[in-house]
């Protein structure tokens, strides 16, 4: 958390700041681990002067073009930004701040401080890496099928591969997998061509509608997923399965079972949901 839907929601807040086309005047960095590439010191000498030209998403990964290096930063559980005057109060948990040639200042906040900034020259280096962009045209049905009968491992796992597919985290991989009445240890390559249909059908639509609703917020606590303004997500309102333990299914009424796939929390239909045998 935040997944693809929560990232792209930070883009899209972020492109409607005024960033494009602002400058970076100078850059402190008050916790030296949240700049992952280079060092601290050699980060704020290196981002002085470069202008920002482009914020966009890749997978988790918030891609900010510049001049002439390309920032990626990787929000993690509790990174956000704010867009602050100068005069305004600083947080305690600030761990970068960007001054801007606009006047405003580019804030980031990461309570527990596992975000991560890379500024590089060459950001494909770290960009290839990563998987099939659910949301992206080389997403096609021919192109899930070869991801799946190449692997033999269960579905949930595979899906929160970033190596594999990029940007779908445990939120949208339960209510994937729900979407399409798949069991989250069904074998990757033991899927029927339907079952391989309803899967393709059912991540880009649980991602996009995902984004159309800004994200999720699970809660109330500052460590959760706000928009750039305050704001909490929508989407938590519209979960079919994540978090719905001992709920109705919105299908069948079956109520909602939660179980562990490789340490992490998965919620099912256990009716709908069926593994095979």
């Amino acid at each position: 958390m935040p997944e693809l839907p929560e990232v792209e929601t930070v883009v899209r807040d972020l492109n409607q700041c005024g960033l494009i086309h602002a400058t970076i005047k100078a850059a402190r960095v008050n916790w030296a681990r949240t700049i992952a590439e280079p060092s601290a010191r050699a980060f704020s000498i290196r981002i002085n002067g470069q202008k920002i030209v482009s914020i966009t998403r890749r997978g988790k990964y918030i891609v900010i073009r510049l001049s002439k290096d390309t920032l990626l930063i990787h929000l993690r559980m509790t990174g956000r930004f704010v867009i602050a005057d100068p005069h305004e109060p600083h947080s305690p948990y600030e761990r970068v701040v960007l001054v801007l040639s606009t006047g405003k200042q580019l804030r980031y906040v990461d309570t527990r401080k596992f975000g991560r900034w890379f500024l590089m020259e060459n950001p494909e280096l770290h960009l290839n890496k990563l998987g099939i962009e659910p949301l992206g045209p080389e997403f096609t049905p021919s192109a899930l099928k070869a991801i799946l009968s190449k692997r033999s491992r269960s579905l949930k796992p595979l899906l929160l591969d970033q190596a594999v597919f990029a940007g779908i985290g445990n939120i949208y991989a339960d209510e994937a997998l729900w979407e399409a009445k798949l069991h989250p240890l069904a074998r990757s390559d033991r899927l029927s061509d339907s079952e391989m249909r309803a899967l393709y059908q059912a991540i880009p639509k649980v991602l996009r509608q995902g984004v159309e609703l800004q994200g999720t917020t699970l809660g109330r606590g500052k460590l959760n997923f706000y928009r750039l303004d305050g704001t909490q997500g929508k989407h938590q309102s519209f979960l079919k399965a994540y978090r719905r333990t001992g709920e109705a299914c919105p299908r069948c009424g079956t109520a909602i079972e939660r179980i562990v796939v490789a340490q992490r929390s998965t919620h099912l239909c256990p009716k709908c949901q069926r593994l095979p045998t």
